[in-house]
């Protein structure tokens, strides 16, 4: 089953980003971890991980406040 991620901006709203397709959860949350920082400037402050249609979890790229 694919992993991929999705991506929102500081309103919820869905933001274009890359169509990465991962084979595990494992090599889709190594992949975040290399690019959040490329993401986070491009204007993503939330990012989604799904495997097929079903949401795992969300995750915060903005700054603990």
């Amino acid at each position: 089953m694919p992993w991929s991620w999705r991506y929102e901006d500081v309103d919820g709203k869905t933001v274009d980003g890359p169509e990465e397709s991962f084979s595990s959860q494992a090599d889709a949350e190594s992949w975040i971890g290399q690019e959040w920082r490329q993401l986070q400037s491009t204007g993503v402050s939330t990012v989604i991980l799904v495997e097929d249609d079903r949401v795992d979890y969300q995750m915060s790229l903005l700054p603990a406040e």
